[in-house]
């Protein structure tokens, strides 16, 4: 039986995207499938893309950064104290010393993992091993890529800080070591039946990997909030804190069927919950609400979604287009030609994917960007 598949996207999506879902939605266990505005193509299982299927997990429908996601919080302060360059230099700086890109084996201090996560081995000896190798040491780490540090400004001038990032190595450890294990299922993809030993174990280390990436996001924001004191007296509110994951899998309730539910770059969005979706350097970010759409299984985007490639934005953007389109955000400039394929012309138009997404959730708070840290 062929799965229901829903778009909402703003205008058809690329013939290799549109290739993809059809042969996903042929699967035999896929029940449904929700595609976001912000979809695009990706190894296995595009982006932007929630599938639901009865008995499977399916590892690449998950991907490998499990647990990347957002979290933000306000400061007390308002806008105008990044207004002198020299203020904003100083956070650049300090944001650069107190969160490195990654830590190499033999980086100074110690680097342990808090109990409530080294407590917890992983199903694998080889996942134990990543895990005591690497999983303290790149505990509260950014990545590079699209995670990314930004400071922003909501409607009222008040300052909010907002962190993308995820599991790091480990995340990608846990999908490529359930995935060999898994039965191949067509398509390209393999699944693991979800009643078995080989299923409660990808989900126990999915599990650890969503509440690594988690306490990784909050170590960073604790390490950032220390900047602002130092730069300009501005402590967090964390009475503010919104957090949510958008790669992950779980058991959800869809009318009169308990399906597992699978996000890749598709956040959560049940019925008054809260959610984040950013957009691309130098563009608008949303604080959102979800509507409980149930065509849309409860999800909404992630983010803007790529429009080009890496590789094709490398070639198409230039150093002086970045600094161009970031005018009027505080960033490193050394770093324009490294972060070519991160400009905002390599994204979709955030408005468009907003507007595309309607059904799915409403917009909360709209903040514009102020400050970007990208980590290169």
């Amino acid at each position: 039986m062929t799965a229901t598949l829903t778009r909402f996207v703003a205008q058809p999506p690329p013939r290799d995207v549109q290739d993809a879902l059809e042969r996903l939605r042929h699967l035999g266990d896929v029940a449904r499938i929700a595609v976001m505005p912000d979809v695009h193509l990706a190894e296995g299982v595009c982006v932007g893309t929630v599938v639901a299927t009865r008995t499977l997990l399916l590892p690449a429908a998950v991907g490998g950064d499990i647990g990347c996601g957002m979290a933000t919080v306000a400061c007390d302060v308002e806008v105008e104290v990044l207004a002198d360059p020299r203020t904003a230099a100083a956070v650049l700086v300090g944001l650069q010393r107190a969160i490195p890109a990654l830590r190499h084996p033999g980086s100074p201090g110690e680097h342990p993992l808090p109990p409530a996560l080294a407590d917890r081995p992983l199903s694998a000896p080889s996942l134990q091993s990543e895990q005591r190798r690497t999983a303290g040491l790149q505990l509260g780490t950014l990545g590079r890529g699209n995670h990314f540090i930004e400071m922003q400004a909501d409607d009222d001038g008040r300052l909010w800080l907002m962190v993308h990032s995820g599991s790091r190595a480990i995340g990608t450890a846990i999908r490529d070591h359930h995935d060999a294990v898994a039965e191949p299922i067509g398509a390209g993809l393999r699944g693991l039946v979800a009643d078995s030993p080989a299923g409660a174990a990808y989900l126990a280390d999915v599990q650890w990997a969503l509440d690594y990436a988690a306490e990784s996001r909050a170590h960073m924001v604790t390490r950032a909030a220390e900047v602002f004191k130092r730069c300009f007296h501005g402590h967090v509110c964390m009475d503010t804190w919104i957090s949510c994951h958008h790669n992950f899998v779980r058991r959800e309730q869809h009318g009169d069927e308990a399906l597992w539910v699978h996000r890749k770059g598709a956040v959560s969005a049940r019925e008054g919950e809260l959610g984040i979706v950013p957009g691309s350097m130098g563009t608008p970010s949303y604080h959102t609400c979800g509507r409980g759409e149930a065509s849309g299984l409860c999800s909404s985007a992630h983010g803007a979604g790529r429009v080009l490639g890496r590789g094709e934005a490398r070639r198409q953007i230039r150093a002086a287009d970045v600094v161009a389109q970031m005018g009027g955000v505080w960033f490193d400039h050394r770093a324009a030609d490294a972060l070519r394929d991160e400009a905002p012309a390599a994204y979709k138009d955030i408005g468009a994917v907003m507007r595309a997404q309607r059904e799915l959730t409403r917009v909360v708070r709209r903040l514009r960007p102020v400050l970007s840290f990208k980590a290169v």
